[in-house]
């Protein structure tokens, strides 16, 4: 058997079902994780990923707006959106952000303000997914080796299917509550079916989660993953861990903090971002365990892992083309050690000897 053949996603030797792995394979993935999560240092990537979050909140929700008023639900979405935020910020971080978001969400001619949010976001947030492609690649200990003409469309596409899985998620929770009422009206369920609705939404919104993380684990990365999992364990741990954080920091910030006497005017903003953070802490984790779960898999089905993870590269032009251009640099800095600084030409420095 070759070397290529061990680096077959699905290499035949290698358990497949979590069930199948054994015992000591799961303490070896679960303390392998967090040394490779802080190996990779991933809070300083998480602050990368925060950042660029950040830019594509206000085009995102140009685009919304428009999407809330060519559904017919201009002034009622907003207003709807207005309170969504009120029920789940804080309110000094609402407070801030009030004025903002009537600015946006009023926008007067719907597509263009479509058109130009989509595009905005679109951009912003493919900066976002990039970013989190650099980490997936740490993370893998893989170098990115696509071309930029082959990763930046594929970029885009992704960014442009996040972004409606998330637009779709907040038409969900804004707009749904009339449309139930309105059904409700028609059969003579009245309001029972939008408590039916109100119920039910949130697994809808959970397999929305779930579909974002599977597509950002399996696409972003210069890895040929063995097979596209909707559920992850890593994603399970992220859901988990990121719902887990969001309530210790609700508890922590309303009756144990005191951002308002060290921030002020800025704490709704802090915590906000500190709140962002978590949430792709949580992310990266999730995507470090997935990543040592499949070195697991490779260990315990013979394959000589336990120092890389034996995933074949999408691509490697790109990385090749780098290791070129470094090795061209090493020649030509030995030839300037060589000659004392008077070529760049190897050849002619070593003659010159």
């Amino acid at each position: 058997m070759t070397s290529d053949d061990h680096t077959r996603p699905d290499h035949p030797r290698k358990p497949d079902s979590p069930a199948d792995i054994r015992k000591p394979s799961w303490t070896y993935v679960l303390r392998k994780s967090v040394r490779e999560f802080l190996k990779d240092d991933c809070t300083t990537l998480a602050a990368g990923l925060t950042y660029y979050a950040v830019l594509s909140i206000f085009p995102a929700l140009i685009a919304l707006a428009s999407i809330l008023s060519l559904v017919g639900q201009g002034s009622q979405g907003t207003s709807q959106v207005t309170t969504l935020l009120e029920d789940t910020l804080p309110e000094d971080t609402f407070k801030q952000v009030e004025p903002v978001i009537e600015n946006i969400t009023n926008v007067g001619a719907p597509g263009i303000g479509l058109i130009i949010g989509l595009l905005v976001a679109l951009w912003t947030a493919s900066n976002y997914v990039t970013a989190f492609a650099k980490a997936m690649n740490r993370i893998y200990e893989v170098p990115e080796g696509r071309p930029i003409w082959k990763l930046r469309p594929l970029t885009y596409l992704l960014t442009l299917v996040l972004l409606l899985l998330v637009a779709l998620a907040v038409v969900i929770l804004v707009v749904t509550g009339p449309v139930a009422q309105a059904v409700g009206d028609v059969v003579g369920l009245g309001s029972t079916a939008v408590t039916v609705w109100n119920i039910a939404k949130w697994p809808v919104l959970l397999v929305i989660v779930v579909v974002v993380i599977a597509l950002l684990y399996y696409a972003t990365p210069n890895v040929k993953q063995p097979k596209l999992r909707w559920i992850s364990i890593g994603a399970v741990i992220a859901i988990v861990v990121a719902a887990l954080a969001t309530l210790a920091l609700g508890i922590y910030v309303s009756q144990f903090g005191s951002y308002n006497e060290t921030y002020g005017a800025l704490a709704g903003v802090i915590v906000f971002l500190l709140w962002l953070w978590i949430m792709n802490l949580a992310l990266l984790f999730g995507a470090e365990f997935d990543a040592e779960l499949e070195r697991a898999r490779q260990l315990q089905g013979g394959i000589a892992a336990e120092e890389h993870i034996q995933l074949p590269p999408r691509d490697t032009k790109a990385s090749d083309k780098k290791a070129e251009q470094q090795q061209e640099d090493v020649e030509r800095g030995r030839a300037l050690r060589l000659s004392h600084g008077r070529t760049q030409d190897e050849d002619a420095a070593r003659s010159s000897e």
